[in-house]
């Protein structure tokens, strides 16, 4: 095809602005291709990356060697073929990834300005299986000022709003963790974060949201600045439409901008990463199991699967798309979107049941084996979804608990009527009323606190193992003897808080190999096109540990660098 046909020519188009998109551009551009092209849909760069946690899962990473951490490449192997076993992911992923993460990393570090800390004491998601580690497998960005983006900071994404004190201070992994559980020093904290943030009297001026960046929104934030630095065009409000192929090759892309189509050349390769199809109700309801929503879904609005429907366009390969990275959810009513449901269901002096009062699952394990349990046992005549969070009135007054807080930062009386007639949250004297309004089974609900009750005495959890594992005990208060998990619900008011069978994006999509080129499905390879993050296949379906999504994002964008620009590491 001649190039006359295309209005705009390049030689590299990056299909998304979150992790896997920039580390694209940025490692692109560090290995020789200059003339690249980064477009976004949505009015903001970051997608999903950047209103994350944004941490990333990276075994044996410099920063945690530096930090003299205990822990080996084959250790790391050893722990992800446990937890993928009966996965659909090939070996050969899996040794790329372990090998070939901690070299993403370090050139990250070296020639842009992405900075990571390791987190010391954030265990991987299944410690009981061989060749777990307690800490130094998960990084977070380094928190960054917004103001050194420019005038840039206005295109950013903001971390999510659970993760920001007053929807306005930016908090750490590190920081939500000593302030969730209120472990020693959290009061300080607490302090010196409102009083930076409320001496910064020039920044107020500009916005109300804090110059301090953290978690994903400080992860996306340097990516874009090393973006910046480097003069490469991201053009916002840029709709990719579908791919270009001339035979086996992908020549260019079809996009929207500013209500024009528009027909970009890419010469040496198209590389999608615009996340997944969590906002796609009938992608959804293709392939997802039941029940499933677009409004539990805390993934961005703008993931509705463009990249996997212009890969099934061509012909592509696919893999995983029955899963999600599923997490229940808070639907807040008034809230923009909805709060991941982690933190506060592991806490001791709580449970999660059903419609019939009954636990189906060890609310304080990894939010993705929790979810998967809830699809395991949900049926129409027992269903699980939603589940309501049961908790006490001691519950109340030591742990945050969502939008709730705690009793003294939002006394009841100001907890929004509507919340109440929603049935987002109910509060009752007895066990038996709460359930009642809930519409819930009455004798379960009670059976099932009376058991909770006893677990607490024993310090076993005859039902679920909760507590059994480092992870469990991570959101958890080390003060409450013998199980830091487990602790009466016996203590009037009692209230419950619904949440819903949610996920923070897809994890299936089309399959790669390991350099991130996307496969035929009737064999064979594509020349010139590439998939990382949400819109490809899942390296780490079972989500061994914090930032296994935004780690093999990175990663591939990485490998696919690596062989666009045949560059040698």
């Amino acid at each position: 095809m001649s190039d006359d046909n295309f209005d705009r020519e390049v030689d590299v188009l990056v299909v998304g602005t979150g992790n896997g998109g920039l580390t694209a551009a940025v490692c692109n551009y560090e290995m020789g291709t200059k003339d690249i092209l980064v477009i976004e849909k949505a009015d903001k760069v970051g997608g999903t990356s950047a209103t994350s946690g944004g941490g990333i899962w990276i075994p044996v990473n410099h920063y945690a060697v530096e930090a003299g951490a205990n822990d080996s490449l084959a250790d790391a192997k050893t722990y992800l073929m446990a937890t993928l076993a009966g996965e659909d992911v090939p070996e050969e992923l899996i040794d790329n990834y372990v090998e070939n993460g901690p070299r993403m990393l370090r050139f990250l570090h070296d020639r842009t300005d992405v900075r990571y800390e390791s987190l010391e004491h954030y265990p991987d998601y299944y410690t009981n299986a061989e060749g777990a580690r307690e800490g130094h497998r998960s990084l977070e960005p380094a928190p960054i000022m917004a103001s050194e983006l420019g005038d840039s900071w206005r295109n950013m994404t903001w971390t999510h709003h659970m993760m920001r004190m007053f929807n306005r201070i930016h908090f750490t992994q590190v920081e939500a963790h000593t302030l969730m559980v209120q472990v020693p020093g959290w009061k300080k904290l607490l302090g010196k974060l409102i009083w930076d943030y409320a001496k910064d009297i020039g920044w107020r001026i500009k916005t109300p949201i804090s110059r301090r960046l953290a978690c994903g929104s400080a992860g996306v934030a340097r990516l874009y600045l090393s973006v910046l630095k480097r003069e490469i065009p991201v053009l916002l409000n840029t709709r990719f439409l579908e791919l270009i192929a001339d035979g086996d090759q992908i020549i260019g892309a079809v996009i929207e901008h500013g209500g024009q189509r528009q027909r970009v050349r890419a010469h040496k390769g198209v590389i999608l990463a615009s996340g997944g199809f969590e906002h796609n109700q009938q992608l959804r309801e293709q392939y997802l199991p039941e029940p499933t929503n677009t409004e539990w879904s805390a993934g961005s609005p703008s993931n509705e699967g463009d990249a996997l429907l212009a890969g099934l366009g061509v012909g592509a390969k696919t893999r995983l798309m029955n899963d999600a990275w599923w997490t229940t959810t808070l639907c807040v009513p008034d809230e923009p979107t909805p709060r991941l449901a982690i933190m506060e269901k592991s806490f001791p002096g709580s449970c999660v049941v059903n419609s019939a009062g009954q636990r189906f699952a060890n609310e304080s394990q990894n939010y993705m084996a929790f979810q998967k349990a809830l699809f395991k046992t949900h049926t129409a005549e027992t269903p699980n979804a939603p589940a309501w969070h049961i908790f006490d009135a001691r519950f109340r007054k030591n742990y945050i608990v969502g939008p709730m807080m705690t009793q003294a930062m939002k006394p009841d009386w100001q907890l929004p009527k509507k919340w109440f007639e929603t049935g987002f949250i109910a509060k009752a004297n007895t066990v038996r009323e709460l359930a009642e309004q809930l519409g819930i089974d009455a004798n379960g609900l009670e059976t099932t606190i009376a058991r909770m009750n006893e677990f607490a005495i024993t310090g076993t959890d005859e039902d679920f193992a909760r507590g059994e594992s480092a992870y469990d005990r991570y959101y958890a208060d080390p003060s409450i003897k013998p199980n830091p998990c487990l602790a009466p619900i016996d203590q009037a008011p009692y209230y419950a808080m619904r949440i819903e069978a949610g996920d923070f994006g897809t994890l299936g999509g089309l399959d790669t190999d390991i350099h991130g080129r996307v496969k035929k499905a009737d064999g064979g390879m594509f020349k010139g096109l590439f998939a990382v993050g949400n819109c490809s296949a899942a390296l780490l379906p079972t989500y061994p540990g914090p930032g296994a999504t935004l780690g093999p994002a990175m990663t591939m964008a990485y490998q696919a660098a690596k062989h666009i620009n045949d560059y040698n590491d």
